[in-house]
This record gives C-alpha cells, sequence and structure tokens, in this order.
C-alpha cells in the first residue's frame, strides 16, 4: 500500500540537510562491511553508529518540534532513500518524537515496518514507536491483535515486541497469549521474539515468566525457552 507523503517544510529542511551531510562522510570499506553483515539487505554509506548520531544532531540543530504530518513525510522520504542510515535516522527520529504522533500513525509504522524489512529497524519501531502508540491508546491492542496472526514475519514480531519496554503496565495475558499463538512459527526471528519478549518481562515479574515457561515448555521452541530463562 501507498501513503501519502505530506506536505512539510520541516522534511523539506531535514532532508536537504541530511542528503548533504552524510554523504560527505560516507566510506566505501565500511559501507561493504556493514551491508555484508545485514545480509544485503540494503546498500549503506558506511558511517558508524556514534558519528551518524552525531551527524544527525548537527542536521537538526534549530529544527523544531515536529507535528505528526512532519513525522510522517520526514520517515516515508527516508525510507525511498535506498541506502540504510537514512532508515536510521528516520528510526531515531519517530523513537524520540513518537508522542508526538497519534494512533493514525499505526498505517504508516507498518509501511515502515513492512518495506526493506530487518530486525535493526523493526526492533526500534516496534519497542519504541508502535509501543509508544499503544501505550498512549489501548484501544490499538486489536490492532496488535491482528498483528500477531499477520502472514508477515515482521509484523508479528512487531506485536511480540511492543510491549518490551512497558515493564509493570505490560498486559502479560496478551504478552503470553502471543508467545502461544506463535510458538510453532518456522522462523528464527519470531521464535527469537518470542524468547526476548519474555526475557525483558522476567525484569518486571520473573515468578510469572518461569511459570509460563514451565507450563507451554512442551509447545514452545527451545531457542524461545533459552532467550527467556537467560537471566532466571
Amino acid at each position: 500500500m501507498t501513503l501519502p507523503v505530506p506536505r512539510s517544510a520541516l522534511a523539506d529542511t531535514v532532508l536537504e540537510r541530511l542528503t548533504a551531510t552524510y554523504p560527505a562522510a560516507a566510506d566505501p570499506v565500511r559501507a561493504r562491511e556493514a551491508a555484508d553483515y545485514m545480509k544485503d539487505v540494503a546498500p549503506f554509506l558506511g558511517i558508524r553508529t556514534p558519528e551518524r548520531r552525531a551527524l544527525s544532531r548537527t542536521v537538526l540543530a534549530g529544527t523544531p518540534r515536529p507535528s505528526e504530518a512532519d513525522c510522517t513525510a520526514i520517515a516515508l522520504r527516508c525510507w525511498e532513500l535506498p541506502e540504510r542510515e537514512y532508515h536510521y535516522f528516520a528510526a531515531d527520529y519517530l523513537r524520540r518524537h513518537a508522542g508526538r504522533c497519534s494512533s493514525a500513525f499505526v498505517p504508516v509504522a507498518r509501511r515502515l515496518i513492512t518495506t526493506v524489512s530487518w530486525w535493526d529497524t523493526v526492533d526500534t519501531l516496534a519497542a519504541h514507536v508502535v509501543g509508544a502508540l499503544v501505550a498512549a491508546d489501548p484501544g490499538l491492542a486489536r490492532v496488535m491483535d491482528r498483528w500477531i496472526e499477520d502472514d508477515d514475519l515482521w509484523i508479528a514480531r512487531t506485536a511480540l515486541l511492543h510491549q518490551l519496554r512497558h515493564k509493570d503496565a505490560t498486559d502479560a495475558e496478551r504478552l503470553f497469549r502471543y508467545c502461544l499463538l506463535q510458538a510453532g512459527h518456522p522462523d528464527f526471528f519470531v521464535r527469537k521474539a518470542i524468547g526476548w519478549s519474555l526475557r525483558e518481562y522476567a525484569k518486571t515479574d520473573p515468578d510469572a515468566v518461569r511459570g509460563f515457561v514451565d507450563s507451554a515448555r512442551d509447545r514452545l521452541a527451545p531457542l524461545s525457552v533459552r532467550e527467556a530463562l537467560k537471566n532466571l
């Protein structure tokens, strides 16, 4: 599904600065190494994360706080650029400004999650953007109930991970139900997400996680069990 890109003077400014600043710091050797590490999901400029974030601060210096339309425009326009660092910029920007977005942003998040999909962007969007949207509007949990059974593994992974930062506010019943719904998934990234989500919740309620894993051990993949119990 193609989404319209809103008009945004802020996005014009940010993209102009970004596409001038990032390429000047490109390193072809690092770019090849990064692409290899990320299984060639996208080309890279070859900018290390600390340097990239420093450059991002320069790009954003003096810019105002965005509206939801600005966030949408910046994210979608960054995702149209081939190099992965632009996607990282957008994911970081949305993480910072998720509170500026409403539940109407969910289709944009889905578009980003399902385009040039890999764990490096999906996990940030899941835990810090989608998770923030659901925390602000609990009615979006019904959307997550649909996402957990989606055929797209990255959408299912997002549903599993969206409560990763919710701590005491975690809906444990929903988390455990999601883990069981996808317990037999054949893909590594879903099985890993099950374990990760449980391991994170174990920091809040270790007894609940231990009890759940004990009761569901015959249904959960060994990878999921190992990840869930790693720190218990």
